[in-house]
């Protein structure tokens, strides 16, 4: 079995798609507390720190893990790129471009056979190329051929719009290899067999709550599946986990309950357009249409028919993480970790596709 190593792995959704594409996933580091300890809670077996990157080398991955550097077959992360001024300075030696320094260390240290970044789309035209092209160059100086695509998730069974960049490289046997990634092919949406999964799609099983109820831990279902990914998503669960309702104040409440299915802060009285500062106010769900991306739970944004914000449950769903997954910590929290994942099966897609390269291919 092939083996992953994560950094900045948050709580998983990068991992658990490689996991389920078939990988061992050996380590996973994120100096984030909580998501670490929802991390270790569902991957059991993998080394899972809770410590600065920059703290750390390649050697360090290896000898807690026990492994070689030619057992480490990929590498994969979402580092932040903060130095974008581009002031006559490499991407890679501005201060601020600390923790990107560091994958590409760790990447040209251990020299995986593939690597895997992931990052916001705008990377790709910022400063007119600038910032992509100096991607590249790290990590073809470091021996990679790298490709990079703009995947979007709903494209691949996950109920929601959301677009993210990933930078694929291929550890080059000589100087003149020229091996590139092959992206997935869209599954869901236009030119496919498939339409794209929509919010009730995902969550419409979980809707019995009433809107003042408190749950507790753990909870039974209550409604039939009543599409695939509803029983994909239940998958080995029994029981519901992280389905704890927001309490909204009346006020709030019949605020939300002006809104329409798919409406925003437009549908409300105009006197009303300013109560909260944001461009996203007010926004409901669409039960017809992918939902929109989910983010690190703040709450402006509710469900399609209840007038409060998502559980951390349907939340987890609309991501793609299945029922089995765990979130540890206080719901704030959760919502964090679920909204900062990738979601799961765009990450087993891209997973896929590298256990089909490494299989056929003498990298």
């Amino acid at each position: 079995m092939y083996n992953v190593v994560d950094l900045f792995c948050g709580c998983g959704g990068f991992s658990l798609g490689f996991k389920n594409a078939g990988f061992n996933i050996a380590f996973g580091i994120d100096l984030w507390k909580d998501a670490t300890v929802t991390y270790k809670h569902n991957f059991p077996d993998a080394v899972v720190l809770n410590q600065d990157i920059r703290n750390l080398t390649g050697k360090d991955i290896l000898s807690m893990t026990e492994k070689t550097a030619e057992d480490i077959d990929v590498i994969i992360g979402g580092p932040p790129c903060q130095g974008f001024s581009l002031s006559g300075k490499r991407l890679i030696d501005d201060p601020r471009n600390e923790l990107y320094k560091s994958f590409v260390s760790i990447v040209g240290e251990i020299r995986p056979k593939v690597f895997v970044m992931e990052n916001v789309p705008g990377i790709i035209k910022l400063f007119g190329g600038k910032v992509c092209k100096q991607v590249i160059e790290d990590f073809s100086d470091r021996g990679y051929n790298v490709d990079f695509k703009i995947l979007s998730a709903d494209n691949y069974g996950v109920p929601q719009h959301r677009k993210r960049v990933f930078f694929v490289g291929i550890r080059k046997n000589n100087i003149s290899s020229e091996k590139f990634f092959e992206f997935p092919e869209p599954l869901y949406g236009n030119n496919t067999s498939k339409p794209l999964l929509t919010s009730k799609d995902a969550i419409s099983d979980l809707d019995f709550i009433p809107d003042n109820t408190v749950l507790g831990e753990s909870i039974d279902y209550k409604l039939p599946v009543e599409n695939e990914y509803q029983r994909l998503m239940r998958n080995g669960s029994n029981k519901i986990l992280n389905h704890t309702v927001t309490l909204h104040t009346e006020k709030t409440k019949s605020i939300i309950a002006m809104v329409p299915d798919g409406g925003n802060y437009k549908s409300l009285p105009e006197e009303l357009w300013q109560t909260r500062k944001v461009n996203i106010a007010w926004t409901r769900m669409d039960s017809g249409k992918p939902c929109f991306t989910i983010d690190t739970g703040h709450n402006h944004h509710f469900h399609y028919r209840a007038n409060r914000v998502p559980t951390v449950r349907e939340s987890a769903r609309i991501q793609s993480f299945p029922d089995t997954f765990e979130f540890i910590g206080i719901k704030t929290s959760q919502l964090k970790q679920v909204g900062n994942a990738v979601p799961p099966l765009l990450s087993c897609a891209i997973g896929e596709k590298i256990i089909q390269l490494l299989n056929k291919e003498d990298i």
